[in-house]
């Protein structure tokens, strides 16, 4: 969890490394338009302590899951414009397959288990944007 923006090319540089076939990259930016209504843009709250936990597991589960080489998750949190980086998921594995399964494993979990809470600020208001989130 961070408030600043990050380098992709940094965070691969951190990924990578001998016998791999496939990074899968998923890159979450702020919606400039969210419902039929233009985003200025998004703020982002975070219970800290316990996404990073949920964070760290969601990452050894796709390890131990998916028989994957690497994973990295950057998530941000704070005042975030549109078209701004929100979250970077890389996958690192031998084969692409794999890759793939690991890096939906991890974005759908983080929707499901990491308490974040998004709100679009808009010209019309304020608007909490729904997840699906479980505490427990």
């Amino acid at each position: 969890m961070k408030r600043e923006d990050f380098s992709i090319d940094e965070a691969l540089g951190r990924l990578l490394k001998g016998g791999m076939g496939a990074v899968v990259i998923f890159l979450g930016v702020v919606r400039s338009e969210s419902r039929g209504r233009a985003v200025d843009r998004v703020e982002i709250e975070v219970y800290e302590e316990m996404a990073v936990r949920q964070l760290e597991a969601i990452k050894r589960e796709a390890l131990e899951r998916f028989g994957v080489d690497e994973v990295l998750i950057i998530h941000r949190y704070g005042s975030l414009k549109a078209m701004e980086r929100i979250m970077m998921i890389a996958v690192g594995a031998a084969h692409r397959a794999e890759a793939f399964e690991a890096c939906r494993y991890i974005i759908e979990n983080i929707k499901r288990r990491v308490p974040i809470w998004k709100k679009e600020v808009t010209p019309e208001g304020d608007f909490w944007v729904e997840e699906t989130w479980e505490p427990g």
